[in-house]
């Protein structure tokens, strides 16, 4: 079972992912209309993004922006969760093993201890999410099973690699786990709202156009509307 969710499915897994998050992109990007959003994308170009920059840097920085700083522990735990995600599996040790050995690739690794810590911090803030969205009225009234589902499949393969790298009970049994959830997320990355690992930067990109070119951006250059 390891050399097939390490093969055939890891190659298929990677193969929907980049094609998937491929035409997503593509399909966001064609669906642009200037007439209907009213927004000329391609006329007023260095004003676009001049304010598509700034939109994507206000919102990637913490506290940068003043959503982030009305509610300054969800801003922390978002951004735990979401570089735990992003730093702890692109550079785990393990991993990049298994890439040099299966396609003679690897990348710079962290140690086990930032593995460790990062692994329980995403599982930590996952938690806290979870409660976040149970707590709140105007937060639980927008949830549905679909996001605990999609919160689930997100932090499932640091659960089960956290338990396979600390050998609970039955080592195997938790690694293969570990891969086949990490497979399911990558699957289930360009058909669900965890696609907006890539989608956020072109929606604000989007929305940062709009705002640099028509709403204030360009006020006093001759904007027809």
């Amino acid at each position: 079972m390891y050399a097939i969710a390490t093969g055939p499915l890891a190659w298929l897994a990677f193969l929907i992912f980049f094609i998937g998050i491929a035409v997503r992109v593509v399909l966001y990007i064609r669906g642009l209309d200037w007439k209907l959003d009213r927004v000329t994308y391609t006329v007023n170009t260095m004003y676009g993004i001049k304010g598509a920059l700034r939109s994507i840097l206000f919102w990637i920085i913490p506290f940068a922006s003043r959503s982030w700083r009305t509610k300054p522990l969800f801003t922390i735990l978002v951004f735990v969760f979401h570089l735990g995600l992003l730093i702890t599996p692109v550079f785990l040790l393990g991993h990049n093993l298994l890439l040099k050995e299966r396609w003679g690739v690897s990348l710079w690794t962290i140690s086990e201890g930032t593995a460790d810590l990062l692994t329980i911090a995403v599982m930590v803030s996952a938690g806290f999410l979870f409660l976040h969205r149970i707590a709140l009225p105007e937060v639980r009234i927008l949830t549905t099973a679909y996001d605990y589902l999609l919160l689930l499949i997100a932090v499932a393969p640091f659960i089960t690699g956290f338990l396979a790298h600390r050998q609970a009970a039955d080592y195997q049994f938790w690694l293969i786990l570990h891969i086949l959830s990490g497979e399911v997320w990558l699957i289930a990355v360009p058909f669900t709202k965890l696609s907006h690992m890539v989608l956020f930067f072109l929606s604000r990109a989007q929305i940062g156009m709009d705002f640099g070119i028509k709403r204030g951006g360009m006020k006093g250059k001759g904007l027809a509307w």
